[in-house]
């Protein structure tokens, strides 16, 4: 299979933990659909990243689809819990969290990049208070707990180091480690995984 995205994006970031996480063997491309002549649009009728390409020439996407199929390619680890109904909410409520961190990360960083005098400034203030709570309150959720959901790693883990990267990335003026130190803690633990070093430096 193959895997089309970019490295800047959070959403391909968590798909590609995914992938790496469970040792599933596929090709990453990076083809992000800005570039001219993007085989994107080719795969994804929504012309967006992350899209997987199966053999048969199947497109899957977006990264919450991509991420909960990957997990049933096999056991090594389940990611989603599967046989309980709580858990499994929890874990993909972790990744709404994550992925409306990155959604509003995405909004600031995309209004930030207009002329000043055409910025929306109620927009920038309404996403950055979003991230703040979301923060406060996944902070408050993970605790002194090692991982977000039970003893092992899950898709909550993958999204929400994906969510922090890119505040790092994109809203670096954020110093959520001084306010959340055990989130900085946490993403710390998970800077020393394989799959997030590899994200990190390809």
């Amino acid at each position: 299979m193959k895997l089309i995205g970019s490295n800047t994006s959070p959403y391909v970031r968590k798909v590609r933990l995914v992938l790496l996480e469970k040792n599933i063997a596929h090709t990453y491309v990076v083809d992000p659909p800005s570039e001219p002549n993007s085989q994107v649009m080719r795969f994804n009728p929504l012309g967006r990243i992350p899209a997987l390409i199966l053999a048969d020439g199947t497109c899957v996407f977006d990264s919450p689809v991509i991420a909960e199929y990957a997990d049933t390619l096999n056991d090594m680890p389940i990611l989603i819990p599967r046989h309980d109904a709580l858990a499994r909410m929890r874990v993909k409520r972790w990744e709404a969290l994550a992925d409306g961190i990155m959604d509003s990360a995405i909004v600031v960083r995309n209004e930030r990049m207009r002329p000043a005098e055409k910025q929306e400034l109620a927009i920038i203030e309404m996403h950055n208070l979003a991230i703040t709570r979301a923060l406060q309150y996944v902070a408050v959720q993970l605790g002194t707990r090692e991982w977000c959901e039970g003893n092992s790693i899950s898709l909550g883990d993958l999204a929400l180091v994906s969510a922090l990267v890119y505040v790092d990335l994109r809203l670096s003026e954020r110093d959520w480690r001084a306010a959340h130190p055990n989130l900085a803690a946490f993403f710390k633990r998970m800077g020393t995984r394989p799959s997030v070093q590899t994200t990190l430096t390809e």
